[in-house]
């Protein structure tokens, strides 16, 4: 008879110490770094949730790896052991190695993208549509119907809303969509799975009207688990074989291999389209490296590629949902309105409902964001108005944004059980004095990405 408790799959090896911080010193950290946990010291921080980009434990391998690294400019045998085990599970012809996968975005769409060109995404994420967004062109989120009932369960509410993409190819014209993405998972949908139904439908449709389709890969090994256990037909496959069918639909993706990568730093863009990879490389060569470094150094390929292979072991990838559920399940069971079912890399309170008094204007994602940390010295990040509203150019008055959400991101093989036991604590006594919780304003920010910079004030009891 199996145990019901699920046991992390590894030993831990060595220990980095956490500075445990009083109120009052949060307090005054808060102040110090205008309210906006981006600008807030590590070192001052007790759970760090605020992503869990660059933020993984490496193996122990990994760390061999590092010792092997060949860090020759050109040719190093590092790139092509990257290179295969790349091709190995994405099964894509060109391997452009980046810094990170904002970097592949930024090379990918500057090469296909002019100003009026439209980007149409299940959602995108912030350097996504940042990156879409400076060129002049749009991006433009097609979640399916289900992604807007925070509180319902479905098994795959990442997908692709395929109406809307065919109204808007229609709408705009084929001819102003160099290409479709899909975010597996989706990241600002809640962290939700994205079908092979629904990825083999895009493929449909982009064949219909000549369009390339290109998958935003950072967490696939987490997207195939969530096919594996949720999608009829793939209970049997592994999950390696999953993600390589979910690429072989794809024309190309762009990763971050600082999240299913395993490693603390890297990423890729891959694509079958030899003009595309040849003004890849070349713009790859002015901006990051010589095309078999890409910006990385041969001991950093070595750590991604060993990633890429362990991410895909099926104990640590259950291991890694129990942890994620654990949070989840305990906080939603005593009232605490989340996304469901819970993600795999993340959970997502439903600041908005939350805090019904707090309204957009006055981001409500970010009050609770402030008031983990100064609860329990947790970071986490707004996902909502902060990060996605617009400014109207005419009105000048800001959009809100479709949800406010405040993820807590998991770092993988970093926190034991009693962390999360913790961070479960913290929520639940903030939530015990959510009413007390107020707004907040801006005082300063940048006009992209102004989530990562931009200053607050709290605003005063009504």
């Amino acid at each position: 008879m199996p145990f019901k408790t699920i046991i992390e799959p590894f030993r831990i090896k060595m220990i980095e110490p956490i500075r445990l911080t009083t109120q009052a010193e949060r307090e005054t950290i808060l102040q110090q770094a205008h309210y906006n946990l981006f600008l807030a010291r590590a070192e001052d921080v007790m759970i760090d949730l605020l992503t869990d980009s660059g933020t993984s434990a490496m193996s122990a391998e990994q760390w061999a790896g590092i010792v092997r690294g060949d860090e020759s400019y050109a040719g190093s045998r590092s790139y092509y052991r990257f290179e295969q085990a790349v091709q190995e599970i994405f099964g894509f012809k060109h391997v452009i190695p980046v810094h990170q996968g904002r970097a592949a975005e930024r090379i990918l769409f500057s090469i296909v993208c002019k100003p009026g060109s439209v980007i149409p995404n299940n959602t995108h994420f912030d350097t996504t549509r940042a990156n879409i967004e400076y060129l002049g062109a749009r991006g433009i989120d097609l979640p399916g119907p289900k992604a807007k009932y925070t509180q319902e369960h479905h098994p795959f509410k990442g997908d692709m809303d395929i109406d809307a993409l065919k109204s808007l190819i229609e709408e705009v014209g084929a001819d102003n969509i160099p290409l479709v993405m899909i975010t597996c998972t989706n990241n600002s949908g809640g962290g939700q799975p994205v079908s092979m139904r629904n990825i083999r439908a895009v493929r449909e449709v982009c064949d219909q009207h000549g369009l390339p389709f290109f998958i935003d890969a950072c967490r696939f090994a987490e997207n195939a688990y969530f096919i594996k256990l949720r999608e009829p037909g793939y209970e049997h496959k592994s999950v390696k074989a999953i993600a390589q069918e979910m690429f072989s639909y794809a024309d190309g993706c762009t990763m971050s291999g600082k999240k299913d990568g395993l490693a603390n730093i890297g990423g890729f863009l891959c694509t079958n389209d030899d003009p595309l990879a040849q003004a890849g490389k070349e713009l790859l060569i002015l901006t990051e490296g010589f095309p078999t470094y890409g910006g990385l150094s041969g001991r950093d390929l070595e750590a991604m590629a060993i990633g890429l292979e362990e991410v895909l072991d099926e104990a640590y990838l259950q291991y890694r949902f129990a942890s994620t559920r654990y949070l989840g399940e305990h906080i939603s069971e005593a009232g605490v309105p989340i996304v469901q079912p819970p993600g795999g890399h993340a959970i997502y309170i439903d600041a908005g409902a939350l805090l019904p008094h707090i309204p957009p204007s006055q981001y409500p994602g970010q009050s609770l964001v402030v008031e983990l940390y100064r609860a329990g010295g947790i970071r986490a990040v707004e996902i909502g108005s902060v990060m996605f509203g617009k400014v109207d150019p005419e009105t000048r008055v800001e959009q809100p944004a479709r949800q406010e959400l405040v993820r807590l991101a998991i770092p993988r093989r970093v926190y034991t059980q009693s962390h999360v036991d913790y961070v479960v604590e913290a929520i639940l006594q903030v939530y015990e004095r959510r009413n007390t919780l107020r707004g907040y304003k801006i005082t300063q920010q940048t006009p992209f990405l102004r989530h990562f910079t931009c200053w607050f004030e709290p605003l005063q009891e009504r």
